[in-house]
């Protein structure tokens, strides 16, 4: 299929998610998918079958949340990955009033957003398989509750590509999946080489560039905000990290200035230092499920952004984050937050 033709299976869930309603996820929901889609959703949702599964097993309780919720989308690329698989990328934000708790997140009241990567499998003209990320966090942060310690990074709403083509994105993307390749491939000479020039991030990255990280880590700019915020600490706790590792695999598409990436897991690592949000040297493996995209700008990455499963990590090591957050809990009121009109005298 082509890109565009890719892309149109997913037509019917994108319009009855931009203004949500149950019957209207759940009816698009069973348009697109096959019966046995297998969902790869993010901690703590795990992985569910088929569309029904799906919209009970996380939306339904979205919709709860935020009955006005709208799924608002900034990139959406499609094509073919080296292995023959056809996938859909697609990143944004889902936004709308916080009236209700969301896995016992407490209510606002007001606007909220949560940042979303959603990888799509096309086979014979169906999704049958997902691998999806809501940033929980960012939300948590956002009501006041996250439980563990504060991010590096800023904190913000995650903007659109500052040229806003992300939903048109067409033409031959190879350029840019080598570029971004490379890169990757450069970035794991260190620090095996333990001079960081061997990464070479002047070639690879725009003096202006902007790295969106998950909340827990938050967003760098340029490659003092990336080093400094994301990087460096990351390296310093999981000196061991690698490209592909072995047993492990990513789906890589591309369009034009635009390539986005998915596997779930596709890293493994060993938490053996100091210095990553705050964990312990434990010494022990994980895997990480990292979603991203990378836009480029005069054959240099000008923005990426990232999603990683920071909730998943985290209960890997043994902590449960969403429990933390329970046991704060019980000093808050989680009731729904009810505002009139507000044309009242």
């Amino acid at each position: 299929m082509t890109p565009e033709a890719l892309k149109s299976v997913l037509r019917p869930y994108q319009e009855a998610a931009a203004t949500a309603t149950g019957d209207g996820i759940l009816a698009a929901l069973n348009t697109v998918m096959a019966p046995d889609a297998v969902v790869h959703m993010c901690h703590p949702f795990g992985d569910l079958i088929g569309p029904n599964a799906f919209f009970e097993g996380c939306y339904k309780a979205l919709l709860t949340a935020m009955p006005d919720v709208e799924r608002r989308e900034m990139i959406v690329l499609a094509g073919t990955t080296p292995e023959g698989q056809d996938w859909v990328g697609t990143c944004g934000n889902y936004m709308g009033t916080f009236s209700a708790p969301f896995l016992d997140i407490r209510p606002t009241g007001a606007l909220a957003h949560m940042r979303y990567h959603e990888f799509f499998r096309i086979t014979d003209g169906k999704i049958t398989e997902a691998q999806i990320i809501w940033d929980i966090p960012e939300l948590m942060m956002l009501a006041g509750v996250w439980p563990m310690g504060p991010q590096l990074g800023a904190y913000l709403c995650t903007p659109a590509p500052m040229t806003q083509d992300g939903l048109t994105a067409s033409g031959d993307g190879d350029a840019t999946m080598r570029h971004v390749l490379g890169m990757l491939t450069d970035l794991c000479r260190y620090p095996d080489n333990p001079d960081p020039a061997v990464m070479k991030l002047p070639f690879y990255w725009h003096p202006r560039f902007n790295w969106y990280g998950p909340a827990g880590i938050g967003t760098g700019r340029g490659i003092a905000g990336f080093r400094h915020w994301h990087q460096a600490p990351f390296l310093r706790a999981m000196p061991n990290r690698g490209l592909d590792p072995e047993g492990l695999m990513s789906h890589w598409v591309a369009q034009g200035d635009y390539t986005c990436e998915t596997g779930w897991p596709n890293m493994r690592l060993n938490i053996t230092h100091d210095g990553w949000m705050g964990i312990a040297p434990a010494g022990q493996q994980i895997t990480l499920r990292s979603l991203d995209f990378w836009r480029m700008e005069g054959g240099q990455i000008r923005e990426n952004w990232v999603l990683v499963d920071l909730l998943d990590m985290w209960s890997q090591i043994g902590v449960d984050v969403l429990g933390r957050m329970r046991d704060f809990n019980k000093m808050r009121s989680l009731a729904p937050v009810t505002l009139d009109s507000g044309l009242t005298a």
